[in-house]
């Protein structure tokens, strides 16, 4: 009976070691994508974007922040008016940016193309 507790006992306990893990990677929060958005206001201290659906978004720079697309390398290549996809994790308070891609314009609705 012992022989067949052993394997039972592994698997459970394997199970909760893996449960403790999952969750305290998703204790920090998941990281989702914010955009693609229009830069509004950036400046070294704050990043302030509009999606152009109601939603107006500000982040702080996180310690050091990707900026990849569009032959933007980093934080201060960026500028007004640049539209972004910026990373961050939803439990932050203040909002963190933990990577920005820069994209090309988004087209508006009713716009000529």
């Amino acid at each position: 009976m012992s022989q067949r507790i052993q394997p039972l006992a592994l698997i459970i306990l394997a199970l909760v070691i893996g449960s403790f893990v999952a969750a305290s990677a998703y204790a920090k929060g998941p990281r989702k994508p914010f955009g693609p958005a229009v830069i509004q206001k950036i400046s070294k201290k704050e990043l302030m974007v509009d999606n152009r659906m109601g939603d107006k978004l500000k982040f702080k720079p996180g310690k050091e922040v990707p900026v990849s697309g569009e032959g933007k390398t980093s934080w201060d290549d960026l500028k007004r008016g640049d539209w972004v996809i910026v990373t961050w994790e939803l439990f932050d308070k203040p909002r963190i940016a933990y990577e920005v891609e820069v994209v090309p314009e988004k087209k508006e609705a009713g716009e000529d193309l």
